[in-house]
């Protein structure tokens, strides 16, 4: 088994410039790390580019002789422990990433689902991982996010998601308000959650809807509240105000849950 011991290796150069968005999107290719992750693409039949494996994991038992026998079907590079500390993401690495080619993205949105959720600006890369998770969890297989919403492709994204990134089509809207209100033609309606109305997100029923999910620190931008068919606000029994966007997300995927559990 060759492994590769220099930092000046072209494939080792090229992977550590997947950790910037750019290089991603040139590219068309993420990483995926981890030995949970990596099951779950061989799984879902990700396009895997290459496997990279640390070769002290592999004499130390650390990866499964199952999983190994998997990889091997694939293209698979060794690299040293110190070579693989230069590309991991991870503070505690489990010795084995990938690189996954990026599907081509269907850009339809389908009309079918009874919930479609939009993220606007959404920032931060564990929230996004947290809702895309989320989102594939309840069943549905799409998302909507606008132009500066944090890249779906980032680490810290991906592993977040759990596997969720291979399941769920992320749509990035060129215009966000023109692509909400050409959902709306399909009959839709548009549900916000905002501080200034005292209308209870539970007296909603959750059928034929678009969720809004606004940014972290602004809420969900002026345009889109214009356009809004429904401002609603989760209850609150404690002091705090506003809850964190995944944990606003999942409250209100639930409840879709709990009212197409209590229509059956």
């Amino acid at each position: 088994m060759q492994v590769i011991t220099s930092k000046d290796n072209e494939i080792i150069k090229d992977i550590r410039k997947l950790k910037e968005k750019k290089y991603r999107n040139l590219d068309g290719k993420y990483i995926i790390e981890g030995i949970k992750i990596i099951e779950e693409a061989i799984q879902e039949k990700a396009n895997i580019d290459t496997i990279v494996i640390c070769e002290d994991c592999v004499r130390n038992g650390e990866i499964e002789a199952k999983l190994l026998y998997e990889i091997a079907k694939y293209n698979c590079i060794y690299v040293t422990e110190k070579i693989y500390n230069m590309i991991t993401d991870t503070q505690t690495p489990q010795g084995i990433l990938a690189v996954i080619n990026k599907q081509e993205k269907d850009r339809n949105i389908n009309f079918e689902e009874d919930l479609i959720v939009v993220l606007d600006g959404i920032q931060d890369p564990g929230n996004l991982g947290t809702i895309l998770r989320t989102i594939d969890s309840v069943g549905l297989t799409q998302v909507i996010v606008s132009k500066n919403t944090t890249d779906a492709y980032n680490p810290k994204v991906v592993r977040s998601t759990m596997g969720a990134i291979f399941r769920v089509n992320i749509i990035e809207a060129e215009n966000l308000v023109q692509t909400i209100k050409e959902i709306k033609k399909h009959k839709f309606k548009v549900l916000v959650t905002s501080l200034e109305t005292q209308d209870n997100f539970y007296d909603v029923t959750l059928n034929k809807n678009v969720i809004v999910i606004g940014n972290e620190a602004n809420g969900v931008s002026k345009e889109i509240l214009e356009i809004a068919d429904t401002q609603v606000k989760i209850p609150m029994l404690g002091k705090t105000e506003s809850l964190n966007a995944s944990v606003a997300t999942g409250v209100i995927l639930y409840e879709y849950v709990r009212q197409k559990i209590k229509s059956k």
